[in-house]
């Protein structure tokens, strides 16, 4: 773990603990930023031993080049930090103003069955050649690790952080501790999906056989983002020339469930609701912004609603972001 070496070094760590005691830390995001911002203060404040309204504002001003959503990103942990010390009396700063959030333009890409039987079977044939353990484990990981992320509709982060003792084999259900907003859920594995993860289990025990996460890294620990693209992309970029993230089959699994609501009479509500449980949504109303990745749909749903469609499912910001 990166070492923090400014003088607000003992009170970031105490922020940490208290993050992730909460369940309320983002390793991915969270812990670059700050540290960023330690190393700020350390170079630009050398022999500051408080923190100023200074510190603050002229790391949390917006850069020139920067968009709204990228500098919220940059200083929202700052700003969380800054709060966290308020709150315990620890300073009298100011919280940043936090630039407002834009609306996301980006559309994922769309799946092919030909890119698609590309991908997996890159997985598939990973070359047997191993020497050490990871190679080892990679080989039997990147496979299961990949079609659960497509069969799922998990995130990154929740089948990177899965713990060994969140499955529920018994019953195939998976209890996702740590989802973006801090939501725990549920997601209910396909037989076939559980019977490979079955499968899966068994061989990796030989090698972590006390291991604290699904799937495992070396010391005991998960996977890192980092790992998921470089791989994703090595394999991906084997047969298939579009570019593409591993955090879009969260989308594909998204848009193939409601493709296959406009031929089954429309039990509108229920299907929604099973949907946006299944995928960690604070709200029913965030799926609905899957409807303009799926080609007609949306006018499908007014026409069959009529009126009734935008009450139902009113327009709402985006909660989806890669992780």
């Amino acid at each position: 773990m990166p070492k923090f070496t400014s003088f607000l070094a003992p009170l970031v760590q105490e922020y940490m603990t208290y993050q992730k005691a909460s369940g309320r830390w983002n390793d991915a995001s969270y812990e670059p930023n700050l540290l960023l911002f330690d190393r700020y203060c350390q170079t630009h404040y050398p022999e500051a031993t408080r923190l100023s309204q200074a510190m603050i504002d002229t790391w949390c001003r917006q850069r020139d080049t920067e968009p709204n959503n990228s500098c919220r990103s940059r200083i929202y942990v700052v700003a969380s930090f800054l709060g966290y010390l308020r709150t315990r009396g620890k300073t009298r700063v100011m919280p940043p103003d936090m630039p407002r959030k834009e609306p996301r333009t980006y559309i994922p890409h769309a799946f092919t069955e030909a890119e698609l039987g590309n991908f997996f079977r890159a997985c598939d044939t990973l070359p047997a050649a191993s020497y050490t353990p990871d190679q080892r484990s990679r080989k039997i990981t990147i496979p299961v690790f990949f079609r659960l992320l497509y069969s799922s509709g998990l995130r990154t982060n929740e089948a990177r952080m899965l713990r060994v003792e969140d499955v529920d084999w018994c019953h195939g259900i998976l209890n996702i501790r740590y989802s973006k907003g801090h939501a725990q859920h549920y997601v209910v594995l396909h037989d076939s999906m559980r019977d490979l993860l079955t499968r899966y289990d068994a061989a990796i025990r030989r090698w972590y056989p006390h291991r604290t996460y699904f799937f495992p890294a070396r010391g005991d620990a998960f996977h890192t983002r980092k790992w998921v693209q470089t791989n994703f992309r090595e394999l991906w970029n084997k047969d298939n020339s579009a570019r593409a993230t591993a955090y879009e089959f969260r989308h594909h699994y998204a848009i193939e469930n409601i493709n296959h609501w406009t031929d089954e009479g429309f039990g509108f509500n229920a299907k929604l609701l099973y949907l946006s449980k299944s995928m960690g949504h604070r709200t029913v109303e965030s799926t609905k912004n899957y409807y303009a990745l799926v080609p007609g749909l949306a006018d499908i749903l007014a026409e069959k609603t009529g009126a009734d469609f935008d009450k139902m499912v009113p327009e709402v910001n985006d909660e989806e972001s890669p992780q």
